[in-house]
């Protein structure tokens, strides 16, 4: 019978019974709240070792674990072969803009058009949850419960090609979303809820023209925020 000395050995914390894999979600989950929430700064060195040090694990999971942050673009291996948290890409945030706001309008406008009873429900779900978070003041929950709100319209428009697009830029905005919300001291003021309720009650109407203006309207105000923090950049108009 192994002693607490020998299951305190076993590797990638595979002690008391825990199933292959989680010792990866666990550091991957803590690295990537920690990305996203930007107390791993852009540009930062990834220690391996160090890692493996921190968890109390092998290299296998930690690499493991980066990989899938790779994935998401969350950190870069460099052509030296060292790894370091992706910066946020100012170059390219005139057309990240550009894009993100297109797909506020563009999927609410199809929402109004096209939900079902279901389909609000579940928008009217995830924008009680953000409330919540708003509340709390908790900016993570905040991020992912826009992310969900935003993603539930999506998929009420019933265009995969939109939903997945949209998917992406508020993935890759997670980071600068953290930091509007860090402007803000992460207290959201109560209007960024009512807009929320206000892009609902236009689906709800089935009022095609409202519900993009008021989407139109939100994600400016949002990129307009960012733009003052990060950069300068024109706004490209787009007529749907």
């Amino acid at each position: 019978m192994p002693t607490a000395r020998t299951k305190a050995a076993k590797p990638d914390g595979a002690a008391g019974g825990r199933k292959r894999g989680s010792g990866v979600k666990r550091v991957y989950d803590i690295l990537r709240d920690e990305i996203l929430g930007l107390q791993l700064v852009p540009g930062s060195m990834v220690d391996e070792a160090g890692l493996a040090a921190r968890f109390g694990m092998s290299r296998t999971p930690i690499r493991e674990a980066l990989v899938r942050l790779a994935g998401e673009g969350l950190i870069t291996t460099l052509p030296n072969r060292s790894t370091v948290v992706s910066p946020l890409d100012l170059l390219n945030m005139a057309p990240y803009f550009d894009a993100l706001v297109l797909m506020y309008r563009a999927t609410t406008r199809l929402a109004a058009q096209r939900h079902q009873a279901a389909d609000l429900m579940r928008v009217r779900a995830c924008q009680a949850e953000f409330a919540a978070a708003v509340r709390g003041q908790d900016a993570m929950a905040m991020i992912a419960t826009n992310a969900a709100f935003h993603l539930a319209i999506a998929e009420a428009g019933g265009n995969p090609y939109f939903t997945a697009l949209f998917q992406r830029l508020l993935d890759e905005g997670r980071r600068m979303l953290r930091l509007y919300y860090q402007s803000y001291d992460d207290q959201l003021p109560q209007r960024f809820v009512d807009e929320h309720e206000a892009m609902i009650a236009a689906m709800a109407a089935r009022d095609a023209e409202e519900a993009e203006r008021l989407a139109r309207l939100h994600g400016e105000q949002i990129v307009e925020q960012i733009r003052t923090l990060l950069c300068g950049a024109e706004r490209l108009d787009i007529a749907l």
